[in-house]
């Protein structure tokens, strides 16, 4: 049985500026509780990999935000290349560094989003030249096929992915610590077609959403100082 609730105890009501919104708020982020996940479907017109500061929840623009691509190193200033692999952020392509996790990566451009596996270079580049966004990290389901990953099946761990469920996307997360084989299996009882790892451990898992009425939920507590990429959806 599906049912849709609140996810998170911690709610934050917020005034709103820097958008135009009707006089009712709606449909902002639906969270649906269902086979041991927490699904996020986000009504969006836009998603970018927002690097260097996270979006503020002042930003009505913003519904959904969590991390995305892996940071290397615990640095007080931010650079690009601290991102593990190539990646796209408002129309413009950076340098990260290589990472062996990275089999795969999400992009997005002229209101299409595709998910590719190993051979994404060109891709990327073409969410550059229209204006898009992209990243890559460990892909677990293409084309409803699993994929091999190096993370071993055995690891424990609150899972988060960015995936695909027929025409829609939507963040998916584990409700409690499980092995990543079971999350994996969970995708596959869900319906998902294609699903990318996204950043999580703690304070990595922190990000925040927009219910249906525009009330403001945090993603776990505790955030760290040294994120540095943020897949954000907005509407």
């Amino acid at each position: 049985m599906i049912r849709i609730l609140l996810c998170t105890p911690i709610l934050i009501v917020l005034g709103l500026v820097g958008c135009n919104h009707s006089t009712e708020i709606t449909n902002f982020v639906k969270c649906i509780d269902t086979l041991g996940l927490k699904v996020f479907y986000p009504n969006y017109s836009r998603v970018d990999l927002v690097c260097g500061t996270m979006p503020t929840k002042q930003d009505s623009c913003v519904i959904l935000t969590v991390a995305g691509a892996y940071t290397g190193e615990l640095l007080e200033e931010f650079k690009h290349q601290n991102i593990a692999g190539d990646h796209v952020s408002s129309g413009k392509r950076y340098k990260g560094y290589k990472c062996k996790r990275n089999t795969g990566a999400f992009v997005y451009y002229n209101n299409k989003w595709e998910f590719l596996y190993k051979n994404y270079s060109y891709a990327l580049d073409e969410a550059a030249k229209y204006g898009g966004t992209g990243f890559a990290q460990e892909l677990i389901i293409h084309d409803g096929v699993v994929k091999p990953t190096v993370r071993p099946d055995a690891n424990r761990n609150v899972f988060r992915a960015l995936c695909s469920i027929g025409e829609r996307l939507c963040v998916v997360q584990s409700q409690k610590i499980v092995k990543f084989g079971d999350f994996k299996e969970s995708l596959k009882k869900l319906g998902v077609t294609n699903a990318i790892y996204v950043d999580m451990g703690t304070g990595w898992n922190y990000g925040w959403y927009r219910d249906e009425n525009g009330l403001v939920h945090e993603l776990f507590e505790t955030s760290t100082r040294y994120s540095t990429n943020w897949v954000t959806f907005y509407q």
